[in-house]
């Protein structure tokens, strides 16, 4: 990627700081000194939570626009501030949401804006493994990492918004753990948006091996099964009308679609129709539409063994935005501190809901920019 290339590490494990800046080729030193540096224009942050909020600030106030792995912060006063800071100095902030560059949920996105869907639920359940993470591991330590809807769920709750068009407004939410457990290992949210209703559920509870993720999108007459926390594999379930038909088969053989997977070798996409017996027309929902065609689409990254390859060009499509934020006026990035700070919100209500066992309101956050330019086919890898 000759957009960016590593500069400076920054570890408060010096050590450890030093094998890795020996790694990327480039020098070891403080985060006091990498701020002032005046070959560095911008700040990946990849720490604990709790340290998220001031580190950013910090590199904004230093002129630094930041790459932030998730969750923006640990609070949602803290992810205001931020965002507050970065919009006040015009820098640039990209959140490491990775779902929102991944081509699978953005080809149904796609699929999704051209068949006029609406969600009526969202779902998704994440079986994580918990072998590396033990006891005192600071995952546990609710205060430095906020806990599994803050440190986890934010991916998903900010992952439902790509096709849920309606903010938050009420959450529900339990959790449990194992016995004699610091903090909870095992929690279910649901959160309102308008008319549908997303659900979230996170278990830190399985090996390596035994890890199992599922996203579904229910849309009435249709369905998307997404598989893996770093989607790799899914399954649009379509019931439609020769029109609907001949419009999907237009949209999967189009550039605005194929070229999403370009530069992943296991990138497919496959459609296979067959006639469905009865009325040509359905009703779901109180809305009719025509469904005497049942199309079943696959879309493929390359399956299990490619996740580590995804995962990596989703980052990189991430780092490529803001580069594109930078050195393009005007343009706003995909995953930004606005988005990012609506996450925080929901997942601090599904916390504090899971605490007190009842509904809690979600209060109004800022609405996102609007873009000015989505990331082409070309940037997504």
């Amino acid at each position: 990627m000759p957009q960016v290339a590593p500069v400076v590490v920054a570890d408060i494990a010096s050590e450890q700081g030093a094998r890795l800046a020996a790694d990327a080729g480039c020098r070891a030193t403080t985060v006091e000194e990498a701020l002032v540096a005046a070959d560095v224009d911008a700040v990946v942050i990849a720490t604990p939570p709790h340290t998220h909020a001031e580190l950013a600030q910090a590199a904004l106030r230093a002129g630094k626009d930041v790459f932030c792995e998730k969750p923006l912060a640990a609070t949602p006063g803290e992810a205001a501030q931020t965002r507050a800071l970065a919009e006040s100095l015009d820098r640039v902030v990209v959140v490491d949401h990775v779902m929102r560059y991944n081509p699978l949920l953005r080809a149904i996105q796609t699929v999704q804006h051209h068949l006029g869907l609406e969600p009526v639920r969202f779902l998704f359940e994440n079986d994580a493994a918990d072998e590396s993470l033990p006891r005192d591991h600071w995952f546990w330590d609710e205060a430095s990492s906020g806990g599994i809807f803050v440190e986890h769920g934010v991916h998903f709750f900010d992952a439902a918004t790509m096709f849920v068009t309606e903010p938050a407004t009420s959450v529900t939410a339990v959790s449990t753990s194992r016995q004699g457990w610091p903090s909870p290992d095992l929690v279910t949210a649901t959160v309102t948006h308008g008319d549908c209703l997303a659900t979230h559920t996170h278990s830190f509870t399985h090996a390596h091996r035994c890890e199992r993720q599922l996203m579904r999108i229910d849309y009435g007459s249709a369905e998307a099964r997404i598989a893996g926390w770093i989607p790799v594999e899914a399954v649009l379930d379509l019931h439609v009308d020769p029109a609907g038909e001949s419009a999907v088969r237009a949209l999967v053989a189009s550039p605005e679609l194929a070229g999403l997977g370009r530069g992943l070798d296991g990138w497919h996409v496959g459609v296979q129709a067959d006639d469905v017996a009865g009325d040509a027309e359905a009703m779901g929902r109180g809305r009719h539409f025509g469904a005497s065609r049942r199309l079943t689409v696959t879309l493929s990254l390359g399956g299990e063994a490619a996740k580590q390859t995804v995962y990596a060009a989703c980052v990189a499509a991430a780092l490529r935005d803001l580069h594109g934020c930078r050195t393009e006026p005007g343009r706003q990035p995909l995953s930004g501190p606005r988005t990012a700070e609506a996450a925080v919100v929901v997942a601090d209500c599904a916390t504090r809901a899971a605490a007190l066992r009842r509904a809690v309101a979600v209060p109004t956050a800022p609405r996102p920019r609007p873009l000015v330019d989505h990331l082409s086919a070309k940037e997504t890898l």
